[in-house]
């Protein structure tokens, strides 16, 4: 959930007014309050799968490939087959030799693990299918050099954000997707589960202080922002959310999913993350300054703190425009091979989706700079950081 910033001990620094003390807090609360009755009242019922008309249910098996041969093929013996023999690792027939064939140039050599569908046909015989290679060993060491860079470098605000990331997953995988496939109304699901990862992640980050209470009320604002204008130019566009081919399947499944919902939930909780970033950014900047001079006022802290903000978004939106652009760089490359012209391109919905999710995206961040920049102005200017003959005041830390 974007950088870790380190502010955990500067509400300590700060002596800030109790009255806006007690409101920050109040107004978190209650955002608080409507995130949990939000979970409540869209928290999926069932969890059930359903009747799979696809066939998608069941997991392939893992197998290891004994030999993948070149022989004519069986179906043409003028042509060639490489013919693969693997042996699966559980499963009915785990142990035991099983063949089948595949292209001449199938990247599939001997000592590969993959993952194949076995099925025995009425007759008793047995089809091997390829399903994917198996990369579950390879991604868990990718997993394990990710948690162990995190935790050297952030130590235990590091381990804050793999706690964040967790809960962050869980509630994706024990809510959102459970209740759009239940037919809840996607949007007011993916805002609900927006609000609760923000909550989560930043108070598991940051700590639980004013510092992180401002980022936080900082990226709901900018997510409400970002929420309204990807609704009003979704509609305004036509997009019917159906360019992607996986809404074809998830239509199949015989489930009330609203595709053009669907295109609006993901570009929300795609937001957040970058939200959060920037936000989180901007308010340990207007801290810190106010900390070195203790006598600025809001004006000061405002015009400073936005300009360090200039910097982070010309380099943020920038990423986020690669970042798609990469994304769809084939499909880019497969209208750039037909000749079609950048504007019939742009305007076909595959490609309006994202630029669309781009540019929405873009202008909440650009939105966050100057709202996490105002609360947090306002909260510091009402309070003083200490003098160099009072940093060690026992008193003054207890009433900070």
């Amino acid at each position: 959930m974007g950088h870790s910033h380190a502010h955990g001990d500067l509400d300590a620094e700060l002596s800030i007014d109790p009255t806006v003390h007690r409101r920050m807090w109040t107004a978190v609360i209650a955002c608080l309050v409507l995130v949990v009755i939000g979970l409540v009242a869209l928290w999926p019922g069932s969890t059930d799968g359903g009747d799979d008309p696809l066939g998608l249910a069941g997991e392939p098996v893992a197998a290891k490939v004994n030999s993948a041969d070149v022989e004519p093929c069986s179906y043409d013996p003028l042509l060639g087959c490489r013919n693969i023999e693997v042996i699966p690792r559980s499963g009915e027939f785990a142990d035991q030799r099983l063949e089948f064939e595949q292209a001449i140039d199938s990247p599939i050599r001997d000592g590969d693990s993959i993952l194949v569908d076995i099925f025995v046909n009425p007759d008793g015989t047995v089809q091997v299918y390829f399903y994917d290679f198996e990369r579950s060993t390879s991604m868990l060491l990718l997993l394990l050099v990710f948690v162990a860079a995190i935790v050297v470098l952030g130590r235990w605000r590091g381990v804050g954000a793999l706690a964040g990331l967790a809960a962050s997953l869980v509630v994706i995988l024990a809510f959102v997707l459970p209740a759009l496939l239940e037919g809840t109304n996607a949007v007011a699901v993916a805002v609900v589960a927006a609000g609760a990862i923000a909550f989560i992640a930043l108070f598991l980050a940051h700590g639980i202080n004013l510092a992180t209470a401002a980022a936080l009320l900082s990226s709901i604002a900018s997510l409400a922002i970002t929420a309204l204008l990807a609704w009003v130019f979704v509609v305004a566009c036509k997009l019917t959310g159906l360019a992607d081919e996986s809404i074809g399947f998830l239509g199949a499944l015989g489930g009330d999913i609203d595709p053009r919902g669907l295109l609006l939930a993901g570009i929300v909780i795609g937001s957040l993350g970058v939200l959060d970033d920037v936000t989180v950014t901007q308010v340990s900047a207007v801290w810190e300054l106010k900390h070195a001079r203790p006598e600025a006022e809001f004006t000061e802290l405002y015009g400073r703190a936005v300009r360090i903000g200039r910097d982070h978004i010309s380099s943020t939106v920038n990423t986020l425009f690669l970042a798609y652009a990469g994304a769809s760089l084939p499909l880019l490359l497969l209208f750039s091979e037909a000749g079609q012209s950048i504007s019939s391109v742009a305007t076909r919905e595959i490609v309006a989706v994202e630029i669309v999710r781009a540019l929405v995206g873009s202008i909440g961040l650009v939105a966050s700079v100057p709202i996490s920049t105002a609360l947090a102005a306002a909260v510091v200017a009402s309070g003083t950081a200490p003098t160099d003959a009072d940093a060690d005041d026992p008193e003054r830390d207890a009433t900070a």
